[in-house]
């Protein structure tokens, strides 16, 4: 069969399916599958995984089976061995969700997949359950375009339960599970393109440090007339320490860290940010770089949440303690470690006053670079070209997935692709995450063309 008589093939197998595509998706949105026991009952995971293992064993994949992995999440791990001489193909995704955040802000039921200006409207229809969509629909499709008899390279899909928290279940399990796992090329399916139509490879993704500050100033709280003015406000000290953490441009200032890095790829555009990120009229962007320096090549430092007394129910009191929980993303090329030294010395001096500060490490993940030019990126790029009629382009993400790292240190000889179909309309992890069904259509036939070209 010719190249195009295959795309042909494939893309009418892809378009069928459709119906039954977005027939999944509804099921798993339907799933409250947030890991966090706090916030939903862990039986709304433990459905999601189910559900994700018996569609695999359905479109032909063996060895199913859940995984527990030490964070208490499990992973559902799908394979299906390769024809002789053939590679293997890892298919990465995660059932589990952001929460809603807030429920009122949303247009439609947050857990009921809605339809609406030809767009998927419902908690995780892109991050990441469009994702799961997206290869159990390329797998159809191959297998129905092969009369139901196999794969023509060997494939492993693994579907992580706890990626949203950061707990680092599935990142302690590979290490340990190394032959279960190992794969030629991996196909991580969190990632998007530049825009809707545009086929992207993400090729760089920004680390995490995450940290709890704690200031403490005083025994209680004091009566703000009888004592203000002279006794210190740990508000007021909190307040005072997290402004040094830019500049008066936006530019992220942790000493100790380089922030004049410059990408060198795609540059986006500052007009279309503007629309994508909803910045208001009149509003300045931040930083003294372009777009793409600052959210894919520099530090960024972001206020994550503040505990303080609210407005409603506070009282006419100068507060002792005030806390604040502080996300540093770092490019490629700055080690962790050192991240978290140099954020951790920053607001440890610049707390002003003498006052007492605290602060605790939540988490921290690594930097990470794909490579190019293997086999693997050579079948994935034409592919796209092929699904998408143009040529593939490229980006980096602000996002972190540690777990890159780990596959990355696990497997160094395997080709690692970052894709999917998360492009900056879908608004993942807040209010009214959408998935444009074009996208899980062109990027489901992109992923079958692949997986029925590569060769190594």
């Amino acid at each position: 069969m010719t190249d195009d008589a295959r795309t042909a093939a494939l893309r009418a197998q892809v378009n069928s399916l459709l119906p039954q595509a977005k027939t999944d998706l509804a099921q798993l949105v339907s799933y409250r599958s947030v890991a966090d026991p706090r916030q939903f009952p862990p039986e709304e995971c433990r459905r999601a995984a189910q559900w994700v293992a018996d569609a695999c064993a359905d479109l032909g994949l063996d060895d199913v089976g859940l995984y527990d992995t030490p964070d208490g999440s499990q992973a559902v791990v799908a394979r299906c061995p390769a024809p002789a001489g053939a590679p293997t193909v890892l298919l990465y995704c995660h059932y589990d969700v952001q929460p809603p955040v807030d429920e009122a802000a949303w247009d439609s039921p947050v857990w009921e997949l809605t339809e609406r200006d030809g767009r998927w409207y419902g908690r995780g229809a892109a991050d990441c359950k469009g994702n799961i969509v997206v290869h159990l629909t390329a797998l159809r499709a191959l297998r129905n375009a092969l009369g139901g008899n196999g794969y023509p390279v060997g494939i492993t899909l693994v579907s992580e339960g706890s990626e949203e928290q950061g707990t680092g279940g599935l990142e302690d399990f590979v290490p340990h599970n190394a032959e279960l796992l190992r794969a030629d090329a991996l196909v991580i399916a969190d990632c998007g393109n530049f825009a809707a139509g545009v086929p992207t490879l993400t090729q760089t993704l920004r680390g995490n440090v995450n940290v709890l500050v704690t200031v403490e100033t005083l025994a209680g709280p004091l009566h703000s007339g009888m004592f203000g003015g002279a006794a210190p406000d740990a508000v007021a000290a909190l307040i005072r320490v997290l402004d040094t953490l830019r500049d008066e441009h936006g530019n992220t200032t942790v000493a100790g860290l380089a922030a004049d890095q410059v990408w060198d790829g795609v540059q986006y555009p500052p007009e279309q940010f503007r629309v994508d990120a909803g910045v208001l009229d009149g509003v300045d962007l931040l930083g003294s770089g372009s777009v793409s320096d600052m959210i894919w090549a520099r530090p960024a430092l972001t206020v994550l949440g503040i505990d303080v007394p609210p407005v409603i129910g506070s009282a006419a009191a100068i507060q002792p303690s005030a806390r604040a929980r502080l996300n540093l993303r770092i490019p490629p090329g700055i080690d962790r470690h050192d991240a978290l030294r140099a954020l951790t010395t920053h607001l440890e001096s610049n707390t002003p006053w003498g006052a007492r500060v605290r602060v605790e490490t939540e988490g921290t993940g690594s930097p990470f670079r794909s490579g190019t030019g293997g086999p693997a990126r050579r079948a994935m790029e034409a592919a796209l070209a092929a699904a998408y009629g143009r040529p593939a382009t490229t980006q980096g993400q602000g996002g972190s997935i540690p777990l890159c790292n780990v596959f990355a240190d696990t497997y160094p000889d395997a080709e690692i692709m970052l894709l999917g179909v998360e492009e900056p309309k879908c608004l993942i992890h807040a209010p009214n995450e959408s998935v444009d069904p074009s996208e899980i259509e062109r990027m489901a036939l992109a992923e079958a063309l692949f997986l029925a070209s590569y060769t190594r």
